[in-house]
């Protein structure tokens, strides 16, 4: 019998051995890679069960997400229906966090934050800020709402579309008596009541508007149905006219201001946690130092060759500075619209920045369409326009860019202060920010996004700071054949942006009276009269939102200069706003992680 060597029986153990932990380590990865997949799978499952079963929570919001299996019903305002809410957010977020996020892909682990953050964020202002008893304009915008949402798109026929206005008209009595017992007249705040009142009737103008004009579309029985639902609502609305005008109005005694401590709570879910409030203020005060500086100078330009008289040194007094910017800022005030003419306006500057954004090539445009509209009466006293694109779950209906009309009762005076401030030049930069490349682009492409709860579910501070930051772009671009007093004005913007978030704290958190807020826009940001006034209700209406603007759009410099340096020679602004676009409205560090494939952060 052949006997081995030592050294061969030697060899032969280690290439057994060998083989051995290959195939142990090849099963574990098996094994481990199964649990991975599982895991995906499971929380897969669990998101795809939230986008279908979270939208019964509110049919007005459904119909606005693109979800019209509820298109009939009408949200439920009651405690039964906030403890329905509270149990299904609080079971959800048990379910979710039986997830072990660290099995999950990157993309799902994006997802897997994000709905955590909303889950936790819905509970906290369910129980925590329970705006449901002290704030009547989120009820005035869901009646509104309700109706506009089935006759603004063309998403089913007309005569379908018509039967769910009529059923939901018919529960109108219903949900004003459900408002009249939830609100707490003693914690309203007054601007809220009077907001309130002012936009309430609203709603019928949706009904003469947009719901009469279609009925020749419905036989004889249905058209009778709808003019008797339009009766009751009618009656319903006056009803509800005369509570908001002789009892909550009178008896809102709530303190608009958030304070302190729920001022933070709050701030921080809006941020995502990306920033605290005394990094906000730092910031934004350099900033505000910053910007200035660059006005001026330009100021100096545009003012040069005798169109002044003013002193314009190279080390400016205060005092020198505020005066050569108003100056300046004086040339583009006096290009402004007639009274009326402010959608026109709007319709122009939209050609002029889509021809631009097509020629530099600067961001994948959509086909989807985009029309420009007087806002909806219901929707009016907090901004001056808004983006109203279609829900994530239909891709491709139509965007409207609505503007606000002049208030009918405003005097002359008051009229040339808003149409100073959006100026030729003004709405420009408004069109920009509004519709193109702004929020019309940014969210039809975010419609796209193959990750469907990414799509449903939208930050703030993304979505807003895109908007801010293709501002800037445009002007950087040459945007207006580099016109100095375009520069000028897009600048002006972004001190309006750099002030909000100082006003928003100051106004929630310090308490500043109206006077100090009035000075904070008017002389620090150069804001008209009108605009300062409007801003000052909305930041008494709002709290958080307004501090989005400046924190957005700083994260996205961040991270544009972050992309620049990783790219280098390949960097191009359509490379990167295709991809900064391209995974839906998630907040800013999860779009870094996943364009710069960093880490994905907790």
């Amino acid at each position: 019998m052949n006997t081995l060597s030592p050294h061969i029986l030697r060899l032969r153990v280690v290439i057994v051995a060998a083989l051995l932990l290959t195939i142990i380590h090849t099963c574990a990865s098996a094994t481990l890679a199964g649990d991975d997949d599982a895991m995906n799978e499971q929380f897969e499952a669990l998101a795809e069960r939230f986008i279908d079963e979270s939208p019964a929570l509110s049919p007005v919001s459904a119909t606005t997400l693109g979800d019209h299996r509820f298109d009939h019903e009408l949200d439920e305002i009651s405690k039964e229906a906030r403890e329905r809410r509270r149990t299904f957010l609080s079971d959800f977020l048990a379910d979710v966090e039986q997830i072990d996020r660290a099995q999950l892909t990157r993309d799902n682990q994006v997802d897997y934050a994000f709905l955590r953050h909303e889950l936790h964020k819905q509970l906290w202002r369910l129980d925590r800020l329970e705006e449901w008893a002290w704030n009547p304009v989120v009820y005035t915008q869901l009646a509104g709402s309700a109706i506009y949402g089935l006759t603004a798109r063309e998403f089913a026929p007309a005569g379908e579309r018509l039967a769910a206005v009529t059923s939901r008209l018919e529960q109108f009595p219903r949900l004003y008596e459900q408002i009249r017992q939830t609100l707490v007249p003693a914690r309203v705040p007054r601007v809220h009541a009077e907001t309130a009142a002012k936009q309430n009737d609203g709603v019928l103008s949706i009904i003469d508007n947009a719901v009469r004009p279609l009925m020749d579309e419905l036989n004889e029985d249905e058209k009778a149905r709808l003019e008797q639902a339009i009766e009751l609502a009618t009656e319903a609305v006056q009803q509800h006219q005369t509570w908001l005008d002789d009892e909550l109005v009178p008896a809102a005694e709530g303190d608009f201001r958030l304070g302190p401590e729920l001022y933070d709570e709050k701030l921080r879910f809006t941020l995502e946690g990306s920033l605290s409030r005394q990094e906000v203020r730092e910031r934004a005060e350099f900033e505000l130092r910053r910007v200035r500086a660059e006005m001026y100078e330009i100021a100096r330009d545009v003012l040069k060759d005798g169109r002044t008289e003013l002193a314009l040194p190279d080390e400016p007094t205060r005092e020198q500075q505020q005066q050569a910017i108003a100056a300046a800022i004086e040339l583009a005030a006096a290009d402004r619209p007639p009274r009326d003419g402010i959608v026109a306006a709007a319709e122009h500057s939209m050609e002029i920045a889509t021809r631009f954004v097509r020629e530099h090539d600067l961001i994948t445009i959509p086909d989807d369409p985009m029309t420009i509209i007087i806002m909806p009466e219901f929707q009016r006293g907090v901004s001056v326009a808004y983006c109203d694109s279609p829900g994530p779950l239909e891709v491709g209906q139509q965007t409207y860019y609505a503007v606000a009309p002049l208030p009918e009762d405003w005097t002359d005076e008051q009229c040339t202060s808003f149409l100073r401030e959006y100026n030729i030049r003004s709405i420009h930069n408004l069109t920009v920010h509004e519709a193109m490349p702004g929020h019309f682009l940014q969210l039809a492409r975010s419609n796209r996004c193959p990750s469907r709860l990414r799509a449903l579910l939208s930050s703030g501070v993304f979505v807003e700071g895109w908007a801010c930051y293709t501002e800037q772009m445009m002007s950087e671009q040459g945007f207006l054949d580099r016109d100095p007093l375009m520069r000028l004005v897009t600048l002006k913007w972004y001190l309006r942006t750099i002030s909000n978030a100082i006003l928003d704290q100051s106004i929630h958190f310090d308490g500043i009276r109206r006077d100090e807020a009035m000075k904070l826009m008017m002389e620090d940001a150069f804001q008209e009269e009108r605009e300062a006034a409007g801003k000052w209700t909305r930041a008494q209406l709002t709290s958080t939102q307004l501090s989005t603007y400046f924190v957005g759009v700083q994260q996205h410099f961040d991270l544009r200069e972050a992309a620049r340096e990783q790219w280098g020679d390949d960097f191009s602004l359509k490379r990167y706003n295709d991809a900064v676009t391209a995974h839906g409205s998630p907040p800013v560090r999860f779009v870094r992680s996943l364009v710069l494939d960093e880490p994905i952060p907790e």
